[in-house]
């Protein structure tokens, strides 16, 4: 991708922003967003298209290792000192270390300390009886088991895991690196990569106390380990256990994370390159798949897919009576199949003061979503033009399969149920950058109005349908 077109890609997306701030600003004036949000929303959209261009620019002809290493350690570095900032922040904005509303992150903490106490004593049984009693599920279990493993032989502190967190999310980023090269090729793989080091969204969440850091993370490494499996054709017994390990590992975070992971795999295998796999292979290797996700039918993790799908997916009408009874306007068109066309970007940037802190906090990060996700759509454009749809089939069935599932159920406005989707969108969207052409820029402007149009109205929508707009 020449630098020219790569700087145009950047700071348009800042003027879009900024244009868009500036006109919900002046036309919502009584709801605008206080400084200290926008001054977070500015800061945020500046850090990650400004440094995203300039370090790809400085680091595209770095040796394959070097760069790998300036990957790393730049996204470790920035990573903690995010969370050394970050706590010191939240102290003095709520009193406690702790996000703004931080009910989940409460409940991890004290769980996983009153766990901790009785795994010192020995008291094993007892702990699984309170997992079973004061969770919501299997797959409200595995961070809390994580934490008081940690908190058991380490002591009960908070800055220890939010550092374990920005490694994660560090050494994703090469894995990134590693998956996009490989199945999409160099300059995909490297702009992927420096995407990830500034990502806003990897960035927040290794300085929370939420599950999402370590959920992505086990996710992201499941889909670099499947890929390496099939293209490196090295069957040994540790290549086929581990991304087995790490797909089962996800179920403990988020269930439907693990089912998507198994859905895509069996996709991709299906439909990847003759020269990777045999007929014969494919079948076996489905037909072992599929017993695998069968067994797991007869475990816990199959009863909580079960009562997953029936409470998430057969009452996709659970936010329309929600709003319904807060007697919100435009309750009804709260619901995912009116959302479908857009899963890959929702949910808007919110920019009015309306919304909770840490929407408030994060609206220049949710914009970065909503922006890169047209490079990811064109993506899919791309490859079908070019007949490399079967690049992708890995990576972006998951990451389709995962937001429509998302956008489907009762969770589609939450920003962090999507997170899982960012590690492909990146890979997706760096793709669809370093293919674009001159003839596709009426696309990229078209999707530009319509996103400050979408912008501009879903927080024209928020207040009237509090009654605040009249």
């Amino acid at each position: 991708m020449p630098e020219r077109l790569h700087r145009h890609f950047q700071w348009v997306g800042v003027g879009i922003y900024l244009l868009a701030l500036l006109i919900v600003s002046i036309c919502f004036h009584d709801n605008a967003l206080k400084p200290l949000w926008m001054a977070w929303g500015i800061g945020t959209v500046l850090f990650f298209f400004g440094l995203s261009y300039l370090c790809n620019r400085r680091w595209g002809s770095d040796d394959t290792k070097v760069f790998r290493r300036k990957v790393f350690w730049w996204a470790l570095g920035i990573r903690a000192a995010y969370v050394g900032c970050i706590i010191f922040y939240y102290y003095f904005q709520t009193g406690v270390s702790f996000e703004y509303d931080a009910a989940d992150s409460w409940h991890y903490h004290l769980s996983a300390c009153q766990l901790s106490d009785l795994a010192r004593q020995g008291q094993f049984g007892e702990i699984f009886s309170l997992l079973r009693g004061n969770t919501m599920g299997f797959s409200d279990q595995g961070y809390i088991l994580y934490l008081t493993t940690l908190y058991t032989f380490f002591g009960k502190n908070i800055l220890g895991p939010r550092l374990l967190k920005a490694l994660m999310s560090a050494y994703m980023c090469v894995a990134i690196y590693k998956l996009a090269s490989r199945s999409l090729g160099e300059k995909t793989g490297r702009l992927a990569a420096v995407m990830a080091v500034f990502l806003p969204q990897f960035i927040h969440y290794t300085g929370t106390y939420m599950k999402e850091t370590e959920m992505v993370f086990l996710a992201t490494l499941a889909l670099e380990r499947m890929d390496y499996l099939v293209r490196s054709k090295r069957y040994t017994f540790w290549n086929i256990l581990f991304p087995m390990l790490l797909t089962m590992l996800t179920f403990g975070f988020r269930t439907i994370v693990g089912m998507a992971l198994i859905a895509a795999f069996i996709i991709y295998i299906v439909f990847c390159e003759k020269q990777l796999l045999s007929t014969k292979a494919r079948v076996i290797t489905v037909a072992i798949v599929l017993v695998f996700t069968l067994l797991l039918l007869f475990t816990p993790i199959g009863w909580e897919m079960w009562v997953i799908y029936k409470v998430n997916f057969l009452t996709g009408n659970a936010q329309v009576e929600k709003y319904q009874a807060l007697g919100m306007q435009y309750a009804e068109y709260a619901n995912g199949k009116y959302l479908v066309p857009g899963a890959l970007t929702l949910p808007l940037t919110n920019l009015v003061e309306v919304a909770n802190a840490n929407q408030k906090m994060m609206n220049g990060t949710f914009f970065v979503k909503n922006y890169m996700a047209f490079f990811a759509l064109w993506c899919m454009v791309t490859v079908i033009r070019q007949h490399r749809w079967r690049d992708i089939s890995l990576v972006g069935a998951f990451t389709l399969l995962y937001a429509l599932m998302i956008t489907l159920s009762f969770a589609f406005n939450s920003e962090r149920y999507h997170l899982p989707v960012m590690s492909g969108l990146l890979i997706m969207a760096a793709y669809g950058m370093t293919r674009f052409k001159r003839k596709d820029f009426m696309f990229y402007y078209g999707y530009d109005v319509l996103l400050l149009v979408a912008i501009v109205v879903w927080n024209y929508v928020k207040l009237a349908a509090r009654g605040l707009f009249f």
